[in-house]
């Protein structure tokens, strides 16, 4: 399954994200301030990252732009994880290029539902679920 680096200081949230992304297979990444989580994304190339927005050392949102700055990074989907949930806090991570935004709390299930998303690629062969309610 894929490698998914998680960048959050408070450590009671961490534990539980990690526990849930690897209940569903998930092979997990740690990191506790946006410095490290650039240098684990630059060492480590993980599938996807989630990143807390407010950390020490480097926030969230530095870091968001550092990794879309740079060549070898910017392809990694980034989902921005976080307490901050203005507008102009949301709108500014996608602008920046987040692939999605979620504030918390947020429920675990959906977040695995938008990794998961994020991750299959568009020509996977499964139903669209809008399409199917619209033919029923």
């Amino acid at each position: 399954m894929a490698d998914i680096l998680v960048a959050e200081d408070d450590p009671l949230m961490l534990r539980m994200i990690e526990f849930k992304l690897k209940q569903h297979g998930f092979l997990v990444r740690k990191a506790t301030n946006g410095e490290e989580a650039l240098n684990l994304a630059r060492a480590e190339k993980p599938a996807l990252i989630l990143l807390d927005g407010m950390m020490p050392i480097m926030d969230g949102f530095e870091t968001l732009r550092r990794l879309k700055e740079s060549p070898d990074l910017r392809a990694i989907p980034v989902v921005m994880l976080t307490l901050k949930g203005s507008e102009q806090d949301i709108v500014y991570s996608l602008n920046l290029g987040a692939a999605d935004y979620i504030v918390k709390p947020f429920h675990p299930g959906e977040l695995i539902a938008r990794i998961r998303k994020i991750l299959t690629p568009p020509s996977s062969g499964r139903e669209d679920p809008l399409r199917r309610s619209q033919i029923a």
